[in-house]
């Protein structure tokens, strides 16, 4: 299912590193960044989400909470987080839902089934969609500069 500008998000619960669930619904009222990515500890994802906890500041300025997403198990993500000192919660959509219900599942990823596409979506506070992009090329980053200014915008 492609999300579109202006639909509500769809909600999910997906556990963090820390095992607890967490609900896009809690988050009424503040800006989400939810950024979906393949794998934990490759190149690409590395390099997004270390540059992501490098301009922290800019996505706590704009009420918004960050999130990555993969399909990785929650203890994967959570040696991840440690290991590049990332400062948001990794959620783990090991059932693939959240990905599926945001558009962004590869049906075949380098010969595996059901990995999360790279993709950035903004939710506002009252859970609208106001940012959606998802790449078909994993070794593709998201807009940043678009991001920011969608961000700076609500």
């Amino acid at each position: 299912m492609k999300i579109e500008i202006g639909q509500k998000a769809p909600l999910f619960a997906l556990k963090d590193t820390d095992k607890k669930e967490v609900k896009l619904e809690d988050y009424k009222g503040k800006n989400v960044l939810l950024l979906f990515f393949p794998l934990a500890f490759t190149s690409t994802c590395t390099a997004e989400l270390c540059a992501t906890r490098d301009d922290i500041a800019t996505y706590n300025n704009a009420n918004a909470q960050v999130f990555g997403i993969s399909v990785d198990s929650m203890f994967v993500l959570a040696k991840f987080k440690e290991e590049q000192k990332l400062n948001f919660p990794l959620l783990s959509d090991f059932n693939k839902e959240a990905s599926a219900a945001y558009g962004s599942l590869y049906e075949t990823f380098i010969g595996m089934h059901g990995v999360s596409k790279r993709s950035a979506f903004v939710i506002d506070t009252e859970g609208m969609v106001r940012y959606a992009e998802v790449l078909e090329n994993a070794t593709e980053v998201p807009d940043f500069t678009a991001i920011k200014k969608i961000l700076a915008g609500l």
